[in-house]
Order: structure tokens, then sequence, then C-alpha cells
């Protein structure tokens, strides 16, 4: 059964209230189809301001989908839940070929990430078509192999801002997409964790000096898959900084939400 964004039910509490894992903060919210240029139907969600302007658009690039990764991996789909409401961000979310979660599963099958060059185009030409502004590619482990592989050259690279990098593995991604980034001339945030399983900051730091314009930002204690609430916000937070002119405010996010609130499942 495909989940609804529309079944979430809104209640207003008797004051502000803390925003928690599984609170869902008010947004438009549609499930949407991807359709790629070889034939294959996708699908995602996405979820806009409720009221006033987009500021930023994130297209989002899920984990490994043979290692459990799929746009409802709990960091996107708290950027769905929070970033419409706090900070006027649009984020869409979608499950590259093969790929199945609540929302339902994505035609095609796993493709080493070669496949997927034609699902980053299809979102990215999906957010033109709706004219989603300022549009960024936020990756995350094996998202972030598609960013960097498929972010810089045509016909994406003129649709996007930049990029946003969380735990690149730099497994699939090679100097040579590096160096395609360093000519691009996009900007390019890499949030790489203390306790990373695949590249930690030091070597990071290292492998990024290719782009000059990258910014290689380590974050103390956090692993790769950014588990706990303190390291989701601040993976939130370096987001909005990096793709909204306001950010995220001089003490992050706001934590609590004074308004209508719902709940997820998970």
């Amino acid at each position: 059964m495909t989940f609804d964004p529309a079944s979430y039910e809104f209640t207003q509490p008797s004051g502000p209230a803390p925003i928690r894992a599984s609170t869902v903060l008010p947004a438009k919210r549609e499930n949407i189809e991807l359709h790629t240029e070889d034939g294959h139907k996708l699908v995602g969600e996405l979820a806009v301001p409720e009221t006033g302007p987009i500021t930023a658009t994130l297209i989002t690039l899920h984990p490994l989908p043979t290692h459990g990764g799929f746009m409802d991996s709990h960091v996107y789909r708290k950027a769905s839940y929070r970033l419409p409401a706090l900070a006027g961000v649009a984020v869409l979310r979608f499950n590259t070929r093969g790929t199945e979660s609540p929302r339902g599963t994505s035609a095609g099958s796993f493709e080493e990430g070669i496949g997927e060059r034609l699902d980053v185009e299809a979102a990215v030409r999906f957010a033109v078509e709706r004219q989603l502004p300022k549009r960024w590619l936020v990756g995350w482990s094996f998202g972030t192999e598609l960013a960097l592989m498929y972010g810089a050259v045509e016909p994406v690279a003129s649709q996007i801002e930049g990029a946003v990098l969380l735990s690149p593995p730099l497994h699939r991604a090679t100097d040579e997409h590096l160096r395609l980034w360093a000519d691009a001339g996009k900007p390019l945030t890499v949030l790489v964790p203390e306790h990373d399983d695949y590249l930690q900051p030091p070597a990071a730091t290292e492998r990024f000096s290719l782009v000059p314009q990258a910014r290689v930002v380590g974050v103390d204690g956090a692993k790769h898959l950014w588990v706990g609430e303190k390291y989701a916000s601040r993976v939130l937070n370096e987001i909005v900084d990096e793709v909204t002119e306001a950010g995220s405010g001089p003490h992050g996010l706001p934590t609590e939400w004074n308004g209508p609130v719902a709940s997820s499942a998970s």
C-alpha cells in the first residue's frame, strides 16, 4: 500500500511543542512520479512550504539501496517534515531505480550508480518543470557518488546551484569527477563524520583539496548514518545555512513549534 502524505492528522497543541524525531510540521505534500529517459517510473514525494515563497529546493539522493538506503532514510525524512515550515525550503525525495520504501517501489533495478544517472536527471528535470527555485543536490553516502559523478556535467550542471554531501565514501566518484566540480565552480559543502566508516575528516580534506571551492566540515562524534537528533539537527542546520540566504539562525533552526503538528508512524 502506497503511503499518502495527506493522511497526516494535524492537531493544535495548547502551546509550543518540542520538535521530536517523529514530529511533522505543516507543508503542502504530494506523491510524485519521475520519468527517466530509459522508460522507468520512479516514485517520490515533494514537500513545499504551506505559505510564503520557496527559499531553496533540495533534490535528495539517498544512501545505497542494497544496504537499506531509500527516500525515507531518516535525515531526508526529517528534512521533509521540518524544512518547508522552518526555512521555506522545498524537499524533493525519490527512490532511485529498483528501490522500495513506504512510498512505493521505483521501476527498474539497481545499476551500481551507472543507470542512476538518468534518475538524477529525471529528478532535476521535474524540479525545473515545476519551477522550483534555487535547486541543490543533497547526497548522502551512495547519493554523494551520484551528486559528484553527475552534478557537474550537463544537463544537470546548469540547472543546479551546487551540492551538499553527507558522509561521502568516494568509492565510485573519482578524482576526475572532483576535477569536473572544480572546473564547474559550483559550491560544494561536504559534511564528514568524525567516526565515518569510509572517509574521515583528515582524508576527506585531502581528497577534496582538488575542488578549491569545496568546504569540508568535520563533525565531532558523528558516524556515517548520523544517528541521533543531535546529529540530524546539525545536518539540517548546515544544509539550510548553505542553501538559503537567511540560514538557520545564530542558534540553529527552532527546536519548538507553536502551531499545528502531526506525528509520523516512524
